[in-house]
């Protein structure tokens, strides 16, 4: 569904508290009844349910009578909601043109009082997984419920906890502002994705760039898990940028060798086939350091660098979170 912002220049004050009290109902129902969003709202005299038909026409919230008459918020309800406490903060002042689709986020481009254009990504879980999800059901089978809004507000808060440790260690990512429900504001990077590069002056330049990154978070007890052409960012310069962070895990991990292996063999793969680099990691007039990605996750020296695992577990993201996030982790992202 396409954001529109016009609607949200226009909501009234009482459709905000319809809205907002949408949302606090569904921490404990998957449908929120309308006496309940009525009592939330507090409005009297009807005023709810006139302000719940606008939210239905704007497609704020959805209604379900098939057990009972309740609501929830859609995608774009939820959008609201971050986008205005987001502008009432003044971390923002005007949202632009979208500027990427991933299969579980959009990208748009902002901008702040100071008129810098940002980069905000909205997670939208469950997106184009919601197929495989049907089909592979066994890691729901404990739960009756599944709220795609809760795990993309799990999504947004781990990548941005993790983004800041990586900027705040000298990685190249982007700059991470704010926070709020499932948006992350990031600094715009003036780069375009690895896949739409179609020629690389020095192919092995960046091919070591990228390898030495995937060294180094190991070093500092982190795995990218999704480390490919379509999350590295290249500048005119040919300098790299990391994105996507949400599925990243600690060296920890059980399956930690697994995930550090596939990221080194999807980079050989990728520059083998679109830039011309052999088996052997060479091209002709060039010296990409293979020893690089000959290094295991076994082999790395974690404690040397310090652990950005251990400190991201008082970063705001608990552990009981990341079991959550972690239960469909390896249905989106990882598998």
């Amino acid at each position: 569904m396409k954001l529109d912002v016009n609607a949200l220049r226009y909501m009234e004050k009482d459709a905000w508290r319809v809205l907002t009290a949408v949302e606090m109902g569904m921490k404990n129902h998957e449908l929120v009844p309308a006496p309940l969003v009525e009592s939330i709202a507090g409005l009297k005299h009807g005023g709810a349910y006139r302000q719940v038909q606008e939210l239905l026409r704007n497609k704020l919230v959805h209604h379900d009578s098939k057990h009972y008459d309740g609501y929830r918020l859609t995608y774009m309800g939820y959008d609201f909601l971050a986008l205005k406490s987001l502008l009432n903060r003044g971390v923002i002042t005007g949202v632009g043109r979208q500027i990427g689709v991933g299969k579980e986020s959009d990208i748009f481009e902002v901008v702040n009082e100071e008129g810098e254009t940002l980069a905000l990504k909205l997670h939208r879980l469950g997106r184009t997984s919601f197929r495989a999800v049907k089909n592979k059901r066994d890691y729901l089978k404990h739960r009756q419920n599944f709220n795609w809004l809760y795990l993309s507000r799990l999504a947004a808060l781990k990548e941005f906890a993790f983004m800041r440790a990586l900027g705040e260690n000298g990685f190249p990512v982007p700059g991470a502002i704010e926070v709020n429900r499932h948006a992350v504001l990031m600094t715009l990077v003036k780069a375009h994705p690895l896949t739409q590069v179609r020629e690389l002056a020095h192919p092995e330049k960046v091919f070591n760039q990228v390898s030495d990154l995937l060294v180094r978070m190991a070093e500092h007890g982190l795995i990218h898990c999704d480390l490919n052409e379509f999350n590295l960012m290249v500048n005119d310069q040919e300098e790299v940028t990391m994105i996507d962070f949400p599925q990243m895990v600690s060296c920890s991990h059980p399956n930690a060798e697994m995930y550090y292996e596939r990221d080194q063999m999807c980079l050989k793969i990728f520059f083998a086939r679109k830039f011309g680099l052999g088996s052997t990691g060479l091209v002709e007039d060039a010296s990409p350091d293979e020893s690089i990605m000959k290094v295991e996750v076994s082999d790395v020296a974690i404690a040397k660098q310090g652990t950005l695992d251990e400190a991201l577990k008082a970063s705001g993201f608990s552990k009981a979170e990341e079991k959550a996030l972690e239960q469909v982790a390896s249905r989106l992202w990882v598998l």
